[in-house]
């Protein structure tokens, strides 16, 4: 925290300093409290690691930042949206992690013609209904990790799952991925189970699971409810009798959390731990280093990868932000050296990534093989 506030400083005096400069305007709009507060913080961390690396600045561009803290609430998302575009007149958007509130800030950027670059949200909609030339992301549709795990889940041989998660957009969107890939190699859902967001009372669909007894179960979790799920599946045995299959942000940021109930679980995901690769060494070396206090997972390399598909289009028009089309066209265009490897962007502006199978050992989700190659989302709906 203390290295942002002091770059943040640092940007925020030179600007001042000079005057005939028009520094590039950025605006987080992120969680920074309540279930996804430290998600919201690691991808700041990351976005700001990359900036640091620059030297404090973007394709030679002063910086200016802006930061709302969007709570994880859909209903505030358009007044949050309009206090950055509108009173702070920031010309990049950088958000956020829930996707419903990335929803409103995607139609809100496309209202007022702004950039938004979306480091963690998962929603089909935002790279497929709503794709536009002025959204990108950094992450993942919700699609492709669960699209990934069916793949897995097939070649292990299961024939009938059961499938949980909260009655959200996101998870059903996940399930739905896992559906897609696993029916099609012959697979069966035999029960879809839901339970109101973000509610963790799980014994009774866990109670229904231990009947139907499947092959497996699929799941989809995020933050502190996946914490109290796999303790839950644990504690009533089920890990021993039904393997646990999940989209990665089952483990992803939980692991000290979950403890022993998470060891061995299997899961999905565009980045693991020990990849081993230089470029993945380095990222996590220089991490540690800036950020000791705070865990390195998945959000923080999709805000380091952010900053980086930003200067990527900066550099095309040597800093002059108000060439927009040219910027946009380059970060589209993109390679981006990523610590999770290099990725490009599909034509709707979602990555073009490997999905790793990961397996919980310790306090890593450890990479066990690329599970799918170069996952293109769909795009369904995508009128670009």
């Amino acid at each position: 925290m203390k290295f942002i506030q002091s770059i943040s400083a640092a940007v925020l005096l030179s600007t001042v300093s000079l005057a005939s400069a028009n520094p590039i305007k950025i605006g987080f709009m992120l969680p920074y409290s309540g279930t996804f507060g430290q998600n919201g913080q690691t991808v700041e961390n990351g976005f700001m690691l990359y900036v640091k690396e620059q030297g404090g600045k973007l394709a030679g561009q002063e910086l200016q930042f802006f930061k709302v803290d969007d709570e994880s609430n859909p209903s505030k998302g358009p007044d949050n949206a309009n206090r950055l575009i509108k009173r702070d007149q920031v010309d990049i958007l950088i958000g956020t992690v829930h996707s419903g509130v990335a929803m409103a800030l995607a139609k809100a950027a496309n209202d007022t013609d702004t950039t938004l670059i979306i480091p963690t949200a998962g929603a089909d909609a935002l790279t497929g209904p709503l794709c536009s030339k002025n959204v990108f992301r950094t992450s993942f549709s919700n699609w492709q990790p669960g699209y990934a795990m069916g793949v897995v889940a097939a070649e292990e041989g299961y024939k009938n799952v059961v499938t949980i998660t909260w009655n959200y957009a996101a998870g059903k969107e996940s399930v739905n991925g896992f559906k897609e890939s696993f029916e099609k190699a012959g697979g069966k859902i035999i029960k879809d189970l839901t339970l109101p967001f973000p509610t963790v009372e799980f014994q009774p669909l866990l109670t229904e699971i231990a009947s139907i007894k499947p092959d497996a179960v699929y799941t989809f979790f995020a933050g502190g409810g996946a914490v109290k799920f796999t303790q839950d599946y644990a504690a009533t045995g089920l890990k021993d009798s039904i393997p646990l299959l999940g989209a990665g942000f089952l483990t992803e940021g939980t692991l000290e959390a979950q403890g022993e109930s998470a060891q061995g679980l299997l899961n999905t995901l565009h980045y693991a731990d020990g990849l081993n690769t230089p470029r993945d060494n380095a990222f996590r070396a220089s991490y540690k280093e800036n950020f000791p206090d705070w865990s390195l997972d998945v959000y923080a390399v999709q805000g380091y990868d952010a900053a980086q598909m930003l200067d990527a289009g900066l550099k095309a028009v040597n800093g002059d932000v108000s060439k927009k089309d040219a910027m946009r066209e380059a970060m589209r265009n993109a390679k981006i050296d990523s610590p999770r490897g290099e990725f490009t962007l599909s034509k709707a502006g979602n990555p073009v990534q490997d999905m790793y199978l990961r397996k919980v050992e310790g306090d890593e989700n450890k990479v066990v093989k690329v599970a799918v190659e170069k996952l293109a989302d769909p795009a369904r709906g995508c009128k670009l």
